[in-house]
């Protein structure tokens, strides 16, 4: 929904700064679509953070069970291949190294939600800066790297604090 919702803004934004030559109208429905779109994939960001926790948890678990099971009726072994139960829990955490996290439907909604910041903050500079190209960019460029820089770093405080419970 988020990707169909940011889809559809750019598709309106194009037609709009068509319409009106980038005249003000663009200006307006840009400043009113970008920081709305950047707020829904602020909401998606975290509502999928937590569903990868809440994953790896139950997958945590299954492997748990798979584990008692395995030691209560070792005839399944024939059934189902016998994995240590390290190997299963670490393959599904973010412990394998720094860009993992960009793998995850987070990381991903991260990516995106950065650009939308980083494009709402460049078209409020372009307006204050009186169409400045330079300073559009730099201050898009500049704010979407520190909003992907914040967000990878909360997805991995996050994925740490539900590993050390």
């Amino acid at each position: 929904m988020f990707l169909s919702a940011v889809s559809g803004g750019l598709v309106a934004l194009g037609l709009i700064a068509t319409a009106s030559r980038v005249g003000s109208a663009f200006y307006a429905f840009g400043l009113v679509l970008l920081p709305t779109l950047t707020f829904i994939g602020l909401m998606t960001f975290q509502r999928v953070l937590q569903s990868g926790i809440e994953d790896h948890g139950y997958a945590v678990r299954i492997s748990q069970l798979r584990a008692f099971y395995f030691d209560q009726v070792p005839q399944l072994t024939t059934y189902l291949p016998r994995v240590p139960a390290q190997e299963r829990i670490v393959a599904r955490g973010l412990s394998e190294g720094r860009f993992q996290g960009f793998l995850t439907t987070a990381g991903m909604v991260a990516v995106v939600t950065s650009v939308l910041i980083g494009g709402s903050t460049g078209l409020l500079a372009s307006v204050l800066s009186r169409h400045s190209l330079a300073i559009t960019l730099a201050v898009g460029g500049v704010v979407a790297a520190a909003g992907l820089a914040g967000l990878t770093e909360y997805q991995r405080r996050s994925w740490m604090t539900a590993e050390d419970s």
